[in-house]
């Protein structure tokens, strides 16, 4: 609807964007390399970020970086995660059908991802998505996954990725042998104006447009009510090209703006 009426070759403000076509601010490239960086020392990292600042982008970014014949990437989201379970998703994520028990589990993990690194020149890089809603139980499990070969040698990188209640956690006396061994702390912040500014215009062009669609005053006001979050950003701008395509205009000013954001407002 939006791609047909504006002539562009994608439709822009969706997740499903390569990440060839992402928009580098110069804080996602920084994140993003600092977690190269982990992946390349094999040490544990930390990202945190408001809801839809681009955490989950960058993840996928990293992945995409990674060469697969020298990694094996391993991604885990669950909010309920408990450590019975957390070495049967990580033998499951490796394809391997994990033991009933729980010791025998996580013995049967740690063999793997040392065959791995030893015999296949693998290294396992292992993300823990949502991380804040963790029990301390389960990141305690993850301080004991850490401990390989009396901490000379790690075969894996370990990324925890979540809200900013995650920092504060971490900071707890009980969690310090865990923010001893990580090498990566980042903060991903939300975009200031310029930025959503150059966001916004980098979606467009993308898509394939070789004209302004939103008017600066557009954009400022979309950046006063998101305050630079990306996900928000996308529901705006998607929501005004909406608008503009239900009346047929192809220049989103401040009005159209305004009249999504009440739109907003009433739902």
């Amino acid at each position: 609807m939006i791609r047909s009426f504006f002539g562009w070759e994608r439709t822009p403000f969706t997740r499903e964007i390569e990440t060839r076509h992402l928009h580098r601010s110069k804080r996602f490239e920084e994140c993003v390399a600092r977690l190269q960086y982990m992946v390349m020392t094999r040490s544990i990292g930390c990202v945190t970020g408001e809801v839809g600042c681009g955490k989950s982008t960058a993840i996928r970014a990293l992945k995409d970086r990674l060469d697969a014949n020298k990694y094996r990437f391993i991604y885990l989201s669950d909010a309920n995660l408990k450590p019975r379970d957390f070495y049967r998703e990580l033998l499951y994520g490796f394809g391997v059908m994990p033991k009933f028990n729980r010791g025998e589990a996580k013995r049967q993990f740690q063999h793997l991802v040392w065959d791995l690194y030893e015999n296949q020149q693998k290294v396992a890089v292992i993300v823990v998505d949502e991380a804040h809603l963790l029990s301390g139980d389960m990141l305690q499990e993850i301080r004991f996954l850490t401990n390989f070969d009396i901490d000379s040698v790690s075969p894996l990188a370990l990324l925890l990725v979540g809200q900013p209640e995650l920092q504060a956690t971490l900071q707890l006396r009980v969690f310090r042998p865990i923010t001893q061994r990580m090498n990566v702390r980042f903060h991903l912040e939300s975009l200031p104006a310029e930025e959503t500014r150059e966001y916004i215009e980098h979606q467009l062009e993308v898509a394939g447009s070789t004209h302004p669609v939103f008017t600066t005053e557009a954009m400022d006001a979309i950046y006063a009510h998101t305050r630079g979050i990306s996900r928000e950003i996308n529901n705006v701008c998607t929501a005004s090209l909406l608008d503009a395509v239900v009346r047929k205009e192809k220049l989103i000013d401040a009005m159209h703006v305004s009249r999504v954001l009440m739109e907003f407002k009433e739902q």
